[in-house]
């Protein structure tokens, strides 16, 4: 099965010149779902993990199921703000300006090896700071999972240090 045949290609969105890589065809087949989930326990197969972070929100799309799969625990990693309980909160820059998420601060015990999970990897800025984020709650980084990399945007160039797995790579 090819994923890509499950995600479409929208122009103009959010912004003009932006090509939205839009993956609800792929979520909306079941088949095609499970598939994805499947490849992408394939690509970190053997690595040791004790939990799986996502991130707000179509990162949790990928994570939750990737969790259940794998036996593993699931840490919502989210924009500030939204966590009930005492967070940990880190800054990252945006295109155009800041943005802040935040994860409990004791979704993880020290030492524990997460997985972070996300439907896409673009500039990595977001992924950067999740990451900081499960290490400064004493998690160490397993590896980070897309379903989608644009490799033209060089979102790997700000993740140098970590293990990244793409199923599917734009150039």
């Amino acid at each position: 099965m090819d994923l890509r045949d499950y995600i479409r290609d929208i122009p103009d969105f959010p912004k003009p010149g932006i090509i939205f890589k839009d993956i609800t065809p792929l979520l909306g087949d079941a088949a095609a779902m499970k598939h994805c989930i499947t490849q992408i326990e394939q690509l970190v197969a053997g690595k040791k993990i004790d939990k799986i972070a996502g991130i707000e929100a179509r990162g949790f799309i990928i994570a939750v199921p990737l969790a259940i799969q794998m036996g593993v625990g699931f840490i919502p990693i989210r924009k500030a703000g939204k966590l009930p309980a005492a967070t940990v909160k880190m800054e990252y820059a945006l295109e155009y300006g800041k943005a802040q998420i935040e994860i409990h601060e004791d979704a993880c015990q020290p030492g524990e090896n997460v997985l972070i999970a996300d439907d896409l990897l673009a500039t990595g800025g977001t992924m950067a700071a999740a990451a900081r984020l499960v290490e400064q709650i004493g998690g160490k980084v397993a590896g980070c999972a897309f379903l989608i990399e644009l490799a033209f945007l060089g979102g790997r160039n700000m993740l140098p240090d970590r293990d990244l797995h793409s199923l599917i790579v734009v150039d």
